[in-house]
């Protein structure tokens, strides 16, 4: 039965994307050969979720804003991914380490791209998997992006999450740290999300001088441990940099 409302709904949609004026609920049923009350019931769902609007006049049924946000992020997710490629591979080069590309969703960083020195497989495996901002470098470098009151809204006051002993357990630690790391322009995760783990990144902007995602690269201190943290976050900055700049930054004067 869910399935097969699934597919109901999938047909409607389909149907008006083709259908630039909308069509009446009348007029789905009898193109899709569907009950009215059926046609009803799955377009006020849609139509609540914000895919479906509902024209006042003519009653006729579009598709709702809510397609073109979806879209726009995935436009965006995609431009980014193709514009960021080349850059990550060159950050990859002068550090010799992994890199990584993330965005901010559901308050948490989510990967979507890796850059390893040599191509693999592995480089699809960690695309979609989510990490903590309090405790990751690509975590906090999207929190930079964010006034202390969304941050604050964020964790509404609870005991932050401890993964090691050098994890942030505090919202005002977290919060004078990212207040730091928005004047340098980089973030550390210093063995605070595993142990024998640094990390470091920089956040991301585009053409409205927001942070739309952040990159990063991480090393095993005990097989990387002649590499200088600040040598590295300049290599890293200045790929943040790049890629803004390929999204239509413009650094302010």
């Amino acid at each position: 039965m869910i399935v097969q409302s699934l597919e109901r709904a999938f047909d409607i949609l389909e149907l008006l994307s083709q259908e630039q004026h909308g069509l009446t609920l009348t007029e789905i049923g009898k193109k899709l050969g569907l009950h009215k009350s059926t046609v009803y019931r799955l377009l006020a769902v849609m139509q609540k979720r914000g895919y479906i609007e509902k024209d006042t006049k003519s009653l006729a049924y579009k598709l709702g804003l809510g397609f073109i946000e979806l879209s726009s992020r995935f436009l965006n997710n995609l431009e980014l991914k193709t514009e960021a490629e080349p850059i990550l591979r060159n950050l990859s080069k002068q550090t010799t380490q992994t890199v990584f590309l993330a965005i901010l969703q559901n308050n948490k960083a989510v990967y979507i791209d890796k850059v390893e020195q040599f191509n693999s497989l592995r480089r699809y495996s960690i695309i979609g998997l989510e990490t903590p901002l309090h405790c990751t470098s690509l975590g906090k470098a999207l929190l930079t992006g964010m006034e202390d009151n969304e941050i604050n809204n964020i964790y509404n006051d609870s005991v932050l999450k401890t993964f090691t002993k050098k994890t942030i357990k505090d919202i005002p630690t977290l919060l004078d740290t990212i207040a730091s790391s928005r004047k340098r322009g980089w973030t550390i995760d210093d063995e605070e999300f595993e142990e024998g783990v640094r990390c470091v990144a920089a956040p991301i902007f585009d053409y409205r001088n927001k942070v739309i995602a952040a990159v990063s690269t991480s090393w095993e201190i005990n097989v990387a441990n002649n590499l200088k943290i600040e040598e590295i976050a300049e290599y890293v900055k200045d790929a943040a940099y790049e890629i803004s700049k390929h999204m239509g930054y413009k650094k302010k004067q």
